[in-house]
């Protein structure tokens, strides 16, 4: 009977120690991804132990709604002293949990010095992969085709840069020098070039402002005011009109016609008539969202401001949008055309038909 007790005690040790050294490093290695090759076996055995004890709290963030927030690394600090840190900066729960992941997968020894921005909706995984990779020192700061200064100020956020909307509308919304240009604007509505800026974090609004107006400024060659001063234009003028076939195009190779028709227009000293620099006076749809209401509706063309070229001949004071290269090319080298109208394509292709006669615009119209 006592052998048989025996027997069944190596038994129980046996299987204790497949489960140990078989089934807990395999369960481990099958959700967490396999331990670090530098670790001993029971060291792979404890550490497999410990991450599957923790269980959820590898994965589920903090606050899921957390913001970002800067947290610094210094050169040679250690592994337990960064994860105690990012607890009490309430980026992640529980320090030894950390601690635990970055030890079995070896990530503790390969965190990086520098500037990170984390944020307590990243979960202990996330965070412990993101110490791999310290912030860069450049970041791109993007501006789209067609944006106003409004859908500029919106991409800050998230753009790595530490200025806020508020204070980028507030400089922008103020008189400055741009370069070469024959008057200082009252706001920078239509020279923010669209470009990909490489930036360092630390850029300041001045800075950026700057950077952006030399930017524009090269672009803006003499070959290109030269096509501008060609159609009676000087550079504000252009830039004004070019906003507003930026905004009209969806098809960039359409954009020399969609330019004739409105200098067709201005010649003659008719109205412009074009819906985007009504959704520019109208300003933010809260219904859907967006600075660009669509469809406008009879009373929106009503909607009094220097700004609605329903209502008033000429020009718009001040670019209604931020015009790419394309547009502006297309206002100093517009096709050569009689057309005085154009409508979207009933096709939904992007493109437009054009016509010379009110008559034939109406003929145009899409079926409803």
């Amino acid at each position: 009977m006592r052998r048989y007790h025996i027997v069944l005690i190596i038994l129980a040790i046996f299987i204790l120690a497949a489960v140990a050294f078989g089934y807990i490093p395999a369960r481990a290695s099958l959700m967490y991804g396999p331990p670090a090759k530098h670790l001993g076996v029971s060291q792979r055995v404890d550490y497999s132990a410990r991450l599957l004890a923790h269980g959820g709290a590898l994965t589920a963030p903090l606050d899921a709604n957390g913001g970002e927030q800067s947290f610094s690394i210094a050169a040679g600090e250690s592994a337990f002293s960064i994860a105690e840190r990012l607890q009490q900066a309430s980026l992640i729960s529980d320090s030894q949990t950390l601690l635990d992941y970055l030890v079995y997968t070896g990530l503790d020894l390969a965190i990086q010095s520098g500037e990170y921005k984390l944020s307590p909706a990243l979960s202990i995984i996330d965070i412990a992969r993101a110490l791999q990779d310290a912030t860069p020192a450049d970041i791109p700061f993007v501006i789209l085709s067609g944006w106003r200064m409004e859908e500029i100020a919106a991409s800050l956020p998230t753009s790595g840069l530490d200025i806020s909307p508020a204070d980028f509308l507030s400089a922008a919304n103020t008189t400055r020098q741009i370069p070469d240009l024959e008057v200082s604007p009252a706001s920078m509505e239509g020279f923010f070039y669209p470009d990909t800026y490489i930036l360092p974090r630390e850029t300041t609004i001045d800075q950026l402002l700057d950077s952006i107006s030399r930017n524009f400024a090269q672009h803006i060659t003499d070959d290109l005011r030269a096509g501008f001063a060609a159609q009676g234009l000087d550079t504000y003028q252009a830039v004004t009109l070019a906003s507003i076939v930026q905004r009209e195009s969806i098809r960039d190779e359409e954009q020399p016609l969609i330019a004739s028709v409105f200098l067709n227009r201005l010649k003659i000293g008719m109205a412009l008539g074009s819906d985007p620099t009504v959704q520019y006076a109208l300003g933010y749809d809260s219904v859907n969202q967006t600075w660009w209401k669509n469809p406008l509706s009879l009373d929106d063309l009503k909607f009094d401001s220097p700004y609605n070229t329903y209502l008033y001949a000429g020009l718009p004071p001040a670019p209604i949008a931020n015009p790419g290269l394309s547009a502006l090319q297309s206002v100093a080298f517009p096709a050569e055309s009689e057309y005085y109208y154009f409508r979207a394509s009933c096709d939904n292709s992007g493109y437009h038909v054009f016509a010379v006669t009110l008559e034939k615009q109406i003929s145009n119209a899409c079926e409803q």
